[in-house]
């Protein structure tokens, strides 16, 4: 799993942190609230906010599933909120909403 930090000393401390965790010497608990001090949260999108996405980069669910790497089925489904969109497609979903599509084209 590829982490994200909120900066490159958050980055650095989380990897000292973890390793003194794969030691043994921190606990699961002070892991864990390392993990949340450091990692960038992934934001869970709704369907509204899925389509909005899409609708300000101005295409269609089949160019902008092709840019997320999944099935314009999955958009339409995630857009209906029928399905929920999962791991690399929040992450990539996050990048397009903060720096737009071209970020990740």
């Amino acid at each position: 799993m590829v982490k994200t930090y909120k900066s490159d000393a958050l980055s650095a401390v989380h990897e000292t942190i973890s390793d003194l965790h794969d030691a043994g010497i921190i606990t699961r608990k002070t892991m864990k609230d390392f993990d949340e001090r450091c990692l960038t949260p992934i934001h869970e999108f709704s369907a509204e906010e899925i389509k909005s996405l899409r609708g300000q980069e101005g295409v269609s669910q089949t160019v902008f599933a092709h840019y997320l790497n999944v099935s314009p089925d999955s958009v339409r489904k995630w857009e209906q909120g029928l399905k929920h969109p999962a791991g690399s497609s929040l992450k990539l979903l996050s990048l397009v909403e903060k720096k737009g599509l071209h970020s990740i084209a």
